[in-house]
């Protein structure tokens, strides 16, 4: 049957008349009970609801043939009025609910941009902070609005305005129509890139307007910003935020190094993140442009420099307003403020009694107000059962200690700026680790659960071992088994194999013994199902420590980078920064000589942070003073490969990976050197690897011979490392630990580029933060689709319809999709490889996320035992895909096949409303603010 045999002519809103479509009814009623039953795009309906659909279709097509006049002509809102009468008549009420709520707001949507199009529009008039209430200036908003769309090829600046008008309220405050125009442009940022920098824009302006005041003066000159410089100085010290020791720097110089220009270059994510946490503020109102705050932050940075003070803060002023290296985020909270707590990470051994477990959850508390986050090692605390020689009581083990932990993470949430966030590491043979792998589930006692705990297998290498060879493992208490937590490779493997005979002897009291493939399997099931514990490995991150003299690496941190040693006496700490490789690479290559400047520039202030820094407790203090640890990372990996029209799952990329970080490996340590040559080799230099002529890349073969297999790692090294090692011999390092990768999830938000080393996660995505949620699209895409004449609406509806993948878009040319490839279609072996290139220059460890598109048993083992194999200190999150996919807002879904099969040749242009949420991945949520980290 022809459901459009009927010859009728609909009459439109406007009076136009056009032919009647079945089709657009068959659609719309489709995607609403698709909506309803929150059924996937192009995913089939059950049979039963097809039937129904075509039913109530066959329906309204018999009514719309009642309703038609003697010329064959219905109005579109009988047509309309039809619909909802017979969704409600076959008790659909939900389904018609979401169909009225849809048509009112359309309706008062048509009716405000009509009153708005023939300047019929209410008055709308601006609350002062008087209360008085004053017009609306239409001009100066429109001025505002196609001032910020200057140069913006893709945006309409009338229709902005338009759309601004119609969000207005009679009543509004100044700030509240600042904030309705910037939505209107962020709202439209997925529609084209070009509306971020518009966003930006706007919301500089209302910054600026915090900042100087006198708000009809918008547009501030570059000299009007230098000179204001002074006042913002004086006025933050006046206020207690500053460091006095500010005033003492030559401002004139500063404010002439200032370049406000570079504000244009923020993206509106970055701006956002910066105007709600970082510009310091005074009763709620910024004092602080973005380029004040990257001076500000470059001053702190330079306090102890002494006559170079002045040319050292503009130096670090240069690095960090260009976006080329960019400090973490305790460094940009706190730098030349009254409370420079600046580093980002702490680690801790927990002690085995009573008062050293309370000792390191307050030492957790004090490390967490300052923005640390924690990394603790629970290894030495009994196993439940222990005897307890004091009171003559049974212990009740790690986990309800942890219960502690997770709260004391909540209720210091870091100044009140991020949340509190810490880890929890325990070893591979301790006899609480089956309960500490179920901390994160969504089951079981509560009391025996940590929701807002992250942890970590901390797990050695014999336990692998064991895995491979299907061998048994036994768990100990380690009050029984002390030194088992200090050992690490083959003194590790031979003492826990005496350990083992001395429980087949009855000499030990609590052990248990188990298939090590059982462990090994719920390790896996528990990473799959709650994101937790991650996966870190003992040893090749203690045989390749630069430390292995003073001690002995026991865990990492919160994001599994950071490895250094701890103890009772020592609080590990870490000051961290990452360099932008997208500021440093062309098509044509990296740029050589200004990377090495950057690294250079980069050292030097980690190293400042070091004496500068306020230390919330003395171990992390006596710690940080004399070992010097930094640890300077990269970001923007996958921007550099787009820049290089390499893709990531190519042997191009891992090579690319590897010789990028020897170069930054190289200078890295030689800016270390040579800081050592003008201030001093740290305390503990003597005897360390770094001593005894061993370098990063010398460690493999050490960690081959303590393993007793080979590390499948390419030894290829393309520089002159001789003038490295003579420096090193001559005059020491500076500090003990140079590089690590963090995950800089924020600090990258602010530079616009891609997190750390992660491939692109989706190439159009809505990412959320502390500061909200921001619609995200590849902007080299979109350039790359315009230049071949494929950007349209149609290719937006086709990337939200394909949730930011473009494999599945046939029009886009195979390089293109080759090139785009996002996080869930590349194989996890091409990241793995390109991990372990970069960890044989590393003397740290790297934040390594995982993605499984379709994680198995058999895949997940393949994937760490790999990971392993290859030599890998740690990894960080598993991240899977989720099991549903979310419903899509503003997509034209029949594009899409979304109707029944039975309607798949009907006419389709209908619109339907559909709830948008973010979707993230099941294991953690790359979008999760509590993600953030470190920086």
């Amino acid at each position: 049957m022809n459901l459009n045999s009927c010859m009728l002519t609909v009459r439109k809103r406007d009076g136009r008349e056009v032919d009647f479509e079945i089709g657009r009814i068959a659609n719309a009623i489709t995607a609403a009970f698709c909506a309803q039953l929150e059924i996937p795009a192009g995913r089939p309906l059950p049979e039963p609801t097809a039937a129904e659909i075509q039913a109530l279709v066959l329906r309204v097509r018999e009514q719309v043939l009642h309703a038609a006049d003697e010329n064959q002509t219905v109005d579109v809102e009988s047509i309309q009025d039809i619909v909802e009468n017979q969704l409600m008549h076959a008790a659909h009420f939900n389904i018609a609910r979401r169909y009225i709520l849809y048509r009112h707001q359309r309706a008062r949507m048509r009716a405000l941009r009509l009153e708005a199009e023939q300047g019929k529009q209410p008055p709308i008039r601006i609350r002062q902070a008087d209360g008085s209430l004053v017009p609306l200036e239409v001009s100066s908003l429109k001025m505002d609005i196609f001032s910020a769309c200057r140069g913006c090829a893709g945006c309409d600046p009338a229709l902005l305005l338009r759309e601004t008008l119609i969000s207005l309220y009679d009543g509004m405050t100044a700030a509240e129509l600042a904030a309705a125009a910037v939505l209107v442009a962020r709202s439209r940022i997925e529609r084209h890139p070009a509306h971020d920098q518009v966003a930006a824009r706007l919301l500089l302006a209302g910054i600026y307007d915090q900042a100087f005041g006198d708000a009809a003066e918008r547009h501030r000159t570059v000299e009007a910003i230098r000179t204001g410089f002074h006042a913002y100085v004086r006025i933050g010290q006046t206020a207690g935020l500053l460091d006095p020791a500010l005033l003492t720097f030559d401002l004139n110089a500063l404010a002439t190094a200032l370049m406000p220009d570079r504000d244009d270059t923020l993206t509106y994510p970055g701006l956002q993140t910066l105007y709600d946490r970082y510009l310091l503020k005074i009763s709620g109102r910024r004092i602080e442009t973005p380029q004040y705050f990257w001076m500000r932050v470059a001053m702190g940075l330079a306090i102890g420099e002494g006559a170079e003070r002045n040319s050292r803060a503009i130096e670090f002023y240069e690095a960090l307003s260009t976006f080329r290296f960019i400090s973490a985020t305790p460094t940009l909270f706190n730098s030349g403020t009254r409370h420079p707590q600046l580093s980002s990470c702490y680690l801790t051994t927990v002690a085995d009694d009573l008062a050293g477990i309370f000792k390191a959850i307050g030492d957790n508390a004090m490390l967490s107000k300052w923005a640390g986050g924690l990394g603790n090692d629970w290894t030495r605390v009994r196993a439940t059962g222990a005897a307890i020689r004091g009171t003559n009581g049974e212990s009740q083990g790690v986990v309800p200690f942890l219960k502690i932990v997770s709260d004391t993470a909540v209720a210091v949430n870091q100044g009140g700026k991020r949340k509190g966030a810490a880890c929890a590491y325990l070893e591979t043979w301790h006899l609480d680790v089956e309960d500490f792998l179920d901390l994160r589930k969504n089951t079981g006692d509560e009391r025996r659960r940590t929701h807002d705990l992250h942890t970590a297998n901390w797990i050695p290498d014999l336990f692998m071992q064991r895995v491979a060879a299907n061998g048994k493992w036994t768990l100990f208490s380690p009050h029984e088994v002390p030194d088992l937590h200090d050992l690490y490779g083959k003194a590790f493997a031979d003492r826990y194999a005496e350990y083992e005979q001395m429980a087949r002897d009855g000499a030990i009291r609590q052990f248990r013994t188990i298939e090590a493939r059982d462990l090994w399997r719920k390790m896996l099931s528990m990473v799959f199902e709650t994101g937790h514990p991650w996966m870190t490995f003992k040893d090749p991150s203690n045989i390749r420590s630069a430390q292995d003299h003073a001690g002995v690496v026991h865990s990492s941190n919160l994001c599994t980078e950071i490895l250094l040693n701890t103890s009772e006496t020592e609080t590990a700490v870490c000051n961290l920064g990452s360099l932008n490789l997208a500021a440093h690479v062309t098509e044509s290559g990296v740029d050589e000589p200004a990377l090495a400047r950057t690294i250079a520039t980069a050292v030097r202030m980690l190293d400042n942070v070091i004496d500068i820094n306020f230390y919330p407790t003395p171990e992390a203090r006596d710690a940080n003073l004399r070992h010097r640890p930094v640890g300077l990372g990269i970001m923007g990996f996958q921007d550099a490969l787009f820049a290089r029209r390499i893709a990531y799952d190519s042997n191009e990329a891992v090579d690319f990976a590897d010789k990028n970080m020897e170069f930054i490996s190289y200078h890295a340590i030689l800016a270390s050197s040579r800081l050592a040559q003008e201030r001093g080799a740290y305390a503990s230099y003597r005897g360390s690897k770094w001593d005894r002529g061993l370098l990063p890349l010398d460690t493999l073969e050490l960690l081959e011979s303590q393993r007793g297999e080979s590390i499948d790692v390419d030894r290829t090294s393309t520089m002159d490392w001789d003038p490295v090692r003579r420096h090193v011999t001559t005059h020491g390092m500076r500090n003990s630990n140079v590089m690590a990768i963090a995950p800089t999830a924020t600090i990258s938000n602010i530079a616009g580029v891609a997190q750390s080393i992660e491939p692109a996660y989706r190439n159009l995505f809505a990412k959320s933060n502390l500061s909200g949620d921001f619609a995200w699209i590849n902007r080299r895409l979109v350039a790359d689709l315009e230049a071949l004449g494929l950007w349209d609406d149609r290719m937006i509806d086709d990337l939200k319809h394909f949730d930011g993948s473009v494999q599945s878009i046939d029009r886009i040319p195979e390089s293109l999709r080759r090139l785009y490839r996002t996080a869930f279609e590349i194989e996890p072996r091409w990241i793995i490889e390109a991990a372990a290139r970069r960890q044989k220059w590393i003397d740290m460890g790297q934040s390594l996320n995982l993605y499984l598109d379709k994680p198995s048993g058999r895949r997940l083992e393949e994937m760490y035992f790999l990971a392993w194999r290859k030599g890998l200190k740690t990894t960080y999150y598993l991240r899977s895909q989720a099991a549903t996919q979310v419903e899509k807002s503003s997509v034209d879904i029949n594009a899409h096949g979304i109707q029944p099969r039975w309607m798949k040749h009907a006419s389709a242009s209908a619109e339907v409303v559909i709830d948008r949420s973010a979707e993230a991945p099941a294991s953690c949520g790359l979008n999760n603010p509590s993600c953030e980290a470190c920086q």
